[in-house]
Parts: C-alpha cells; sequence; structure tokens
C-alpha cells in the first residue's frame, strides 16, 4: 500500500479491523504443522496477551500493508482497537510499511528465521520478519506511543 497524499507524524493512518478472538481459536483457525503454517497467509495481529485482531474474517485494507524493518508505521492498541500510527512524516506516493515484529516462544534459530523471510529492501533489513528477541522499543516508537496516549487521555477528559 501507498500513502496517496502526504501524512502527518502520529496520525492515525488506519484501524487495523478485524474478528477480535482469543489466541486458542487463532491457533486452532491456523495451526502450525511440522514447524510451518498451513495457511501461507494470515492476517493476525495480537492486540493484547489474550486476543488477536483476525483481519481474515471482517479485515479491512490495513491487512494487505507490508512489512518494513525501517517502518513508516507502529501498530499502536488503543482499547480494543489497533490503529497503524505515523511514526514520521510520510510523503504522498511512499509505500508504507510497519515492522511484522514476529517473536516466537521458541529460540530463534537459523531456520525459524528462515520460516519468515524478508524482503523489504531497507538497508537495514534484518533478513527476518522475526524481532530480536529482548530488543528494546526504538525512540520513536517510544514517542508515537506517548502522544497517542496523551490525545486520547485527552478526548476521555472531554468526555469523548
Amino acid at each position: 500500500m501507498f500513502a496517496k497524499a502526504p501524512i502527518a507524524k502520529h496520525a492515525l493512518v488506519i484501524e487495523y479491523t478485524g474478528e477480535l478472538i482469543p489466541h486458542e481459536v487463532a491457533e486452532q483457525r491456523y495451526p502450525i504443522v511440522d514447524g510451518e503454517e498451513e495457511a501461507p497467509h494470515t492476517f493476525v495481529l495480537q492486540l493484547d496477551e489474550d486476543r488477536v485482531i483476525d483481519a481474515n474474517v471482517g479485515g479491512n485494507d490495513a491487512r494487505f500493508i507490508n512489512h518494513s524493518c525501517e517502518p513508516n508505521l507502529e501498530p499502536i492498541v488503543i482499547g480494543d482497537h489497533l490503529w497503524l500510527v505515523a511514526l514520521r512524516d510520510v510523503a504522498a506516493g511512499e509505500e508504507l510499511g510497519y515492522d511484522y515484529a514476529i517473536e516466537l516462544d521458541e529460540k530463534h534459530t537459523p531456520a525459524a528465521k528462515r520460516r519468515f523471510p524478508c524482503a523489504c529492501g531497507a538497508t537495514s533489513c534484518r533478513g527476518t520478519l522475526l524481532r530480536p528477541k529482548r530488543t528494546p522499543q526504538s525512540a520513536a516508537s517510544r514517542e508515537a506511543r506517548r502522544v497517542i496516549a496523551a490525545r486520547v487521555r485527552a478526548l476521555l477528559a472531554d468526555g469523548l
């Protein structure tokens, strides 16, 4: 997906929509057999520790935004919703991308990394969709979360 118009830093770009389901339901829908997901493409994003959003059911165009190791968007949870927020100003025509940041329960071995290859083309591409374990959030991500949290608090204080 590409930006049709310029997008301002910290703008709510698009909500990631779909059916809100428990992790256990997602695991039943999209089982892993012999270390591989049966379905080659799933559009499931974690909302919180207990639930995921399955964009295969009721999802919108947000599910087509690609991974990037140099993202210009950040997924941020607001209540029961997950929004993709601009980490910086995005130019019209620029491809939109966020770090899928997949983290497996198991060790991220070379074989596991090969199961989740990345071809984003970024100069800092790590070659995998897997997020290195125990990696701190970037400064841009922390700032975006702080700004969005302040906006939500202000809206709630205004009774919206």
